[in-house]
């Protein structure tokens, strides 16, 4: 396995190709929710993946910087395919990613997250700023994480 860290532009197509069907997969098909999946800010985002050896994707997320969606920087749209749950990669991309934001010296992160998820969220110091409320047919809250350097 190994990490996939790109800019838009910096994806192949392949690439792209297989984040947008994990992303349809997943949040349009599997979740039953109708809604806009290309919504204008993956050409501004930075693209974490983890990836088998074979280059299937395993787990992802993106990272849109402070100003775009949010006045603070977010993730967003984080996923693990199905077949690969359970076995701790939701984890590990986000330690991955929180990770590399540290060291870039990001102070504030903010998550739109679903609020089933809450927990796993408050599980790296995510903390809940929103009442919950229902987005696209799916309840959802907005978290901050914030580190003082």
């Amino acid at each position: 396995m190994y990490w996939l860290k790109r800019t838009f532009h910096e994806l192949t197509n392949d690439e792209l190709y297989q984040i947008l069907k994990a992303r349809t997969d997943i949040f349009v098909v599997e979740q039953a929710c109708a809604y806009p999946e290309l919504d204008n800010y993956d050409q501004h985002c930075v693209h974490y993946c983890l990836k088998t050896d074979e280059g299937k994707v395993i787990a992802y997320a993106r990272v849109l910087p402070a100003g775009s969606k949010y006045a603070e920087t977010s993730i967003g749209r984080v996923l693990v395919v199905e077949a690969y749950r359970g076995k701790g990669y939701g984890n590990k991309l986000m330690e991955y990613i929180i990770g590399a934001l540290e060291e870039e010296k990001t102070k504030i992160i903010k998550i739109q997250a679903q609020l089933y998820l809450q927990a796993f969220y408050e599980s790296f110091e995510f903390k809940q700023i929103s009442s919950p409320y229902l987005e696209d047919g799916i309840w959802h809250i907005d978290m901050i994480w914030a580190n003082d350097y």
